[in-house]
């Protein structure tokens, strides 16, 4: 096949994976389809870490994706640079007839596909998107109003219905010979964006049935291995969301419902995007956040002098992961203890989380911090000792990532509990009038 030759483009995006890819199958289907992934510099360049993992995971995982695609005799572009001056590029160096990618369903996704739909519509080009990440996109579970849920319960009722009534779909996208034999590209490589490498080992897409079967009764044990460790897969596409529904619901109602969760939060920031700045429920912007970059600081570093938020924060810059129980435990410290704004720690997490997810992670922090939908009352103040009991008793978790903690070298608490406590519900019912 020749360069100017008609080709269709498929845009990896947050799908990278052959298997099972809505909208991969349908490029493949209508044939001659060149691969597409954008190393876009408008999110790499608000990246903080020049050694951020995320881009290596990216960057291996294109990579392998590539060579598959070419050992079929096909070619894959890779590009750095923002979208809007590679498209500019691609429809002068390819006769492209169409485009193909899946819906990515967060703010700046929504702006740049509106933007490049717009761009190629100018050309003669169109611009198909296909729901790939979700099993149902946000648009698609409203009330019995037609309104959007903003309570989980319900939504996860109707989802769960949902997924019984119209079944999971499957794209067999790796069977399908649709490639256009071009010979192969040049990739960047990490250092020519800015970025460099670092041995670091990934979670694994392979999770055992046994983890996923108990998980009800062992998620809240942060000493165990026993969550999936998914996040980062789910997160960037490199497992099918769908397959992963489908042998959830047939082992665990509960781990099934947290992958709900996960929808639910983006049918939040589809339908409210002011979430991304602010309170869900405006009138908790009026809070009056203490401002003390020392008390962040100790919070980020893991030096509060609670272990388990110590053991948490430290876990985190470790390895990129957070057990979740210990993340509402570390979450609520810095809200509810330090009064701190919980904006700081969604950037912290958002920094250092490889499953980084921008609707969970707002999701989450304001659920934490009570300003969210269907949020935690904002009198509630997890008490980081009782939790430790409950969740850690023997220390276990604790003293792998604190093992100072029996020392006498290991702080005193950088705040009292019955205080801080008070003084976060006296300000919040001040802030809502409630006093």
């Amino acid at each position: 096949m020749l360069m100017n030759d008609p080709v269709r483009m498929f845009w990896f995006r947050r799908d990278l994976r052959l298997e099972d890819n809505h909208g991969l199958y349908r490029a493949l289907k209508e044939g001659q389809v060149i691969g597409l992934f954008i190393f876009d510099r408008n999110i790499l360049d608000k990246l903080e870490d020049s050694d951020d993992r995320r881009v290596q995971f990216l960057h291996k995982r294109v990579l392998e994706i590539k060579k598959r695609i070419e050992g079929k005799g096909g070619r894959m572009e890779v590009r750095y640079g923002t979208p809007e001056e590679i498209w500019e590029k691609l429809t002068e160096e390819y006769a492209i007839q169409a485009v193909f990618a899946n819906e990515d369903y967060e703010p700046y996704a929504r702006e740049r596909d509106t933007h490049t739909s717009a761009f190629l519509k100018a050309k003669g080009i169109t611009l198909h998107l296909f729901k790939d990440q979700v099993l149902f996109a946000p648009e698609e579970i409203a009330s019995g109003s037609g309104k959007p849920y903003a309570v989980y319960t319900p939504y996860s009722k109707v989802w769960l219905t949902k997924l019984e009534e119209e079944g999971i779909p499957e794209y067999p996208s790796h069977k399908v010979e649709g490639w256009a034999t071009i010979s192969s590209a040049e990739m960047p490589e990490l250092s020519a964006m800015g970025f460099e490498r670092s041995a670091f080992e990934f979670p694994s897409t392979q999770v055992s049935d046994q983890i996923i079967r108990d998980y009800a009764e062992t998620r809240n044990t942060p000493a165990l291995d026993a969550t999936s460790h998914l996040g980062i897969h789910l997160r960037f596409g490199t497992l099918s969301p769908r397959q992963l529904v489908k042998r959830a619901k047939a082992l665990s109602l509960t781990f099934t419902k947290e992958l709900a969760w996960r929808e639910f939060f983006m049918h939040i920031l589809w339908h409210n995007p002011h979430v991304v700045e602010g309170a869900y429920r405006p009138a908790y912007d009026a809070i009056p956040w203490r401002s003390n970059s020392e008390d962040f600081e100790r919070w980020c570093e893991g030096n509060t002098g609670y272990p388990i938020v110590d053991a948490g924060m430290r876990e985190l810059k470790a390895t990129g992961f957070m057990h979740n129980r210990v993340r509402m435990i570390t979450a609520s410290f810095l809200v509810k203890h330090l009064l701190l704004d919980w904006r700081l720690g969604e950037a912290w997490f958002a920094r250092w989380l490889l499953d980084f997810d921008l609707a969970s992670n707002n999701g989450n922090w304001q659920w934490v911090a009570g300003t969210g939908c269907d949020a935690s009352p904002y009198f509630r103040v997890f008490n980081p000792e009782t939790q430790a009991q409950k969740f850690d008793p023997k220390g276990v978790y604790i003293r792998k990532w604190v093992p100072e903690v029996d020392g006498l070298n290991y702080p005193k608490p950088m705040v009292e509990h019955k205080m801080a406590r008070q003084r976060a519900i006296d300000t919040y019912k001040q802030a809502l009038g409630k006093a």
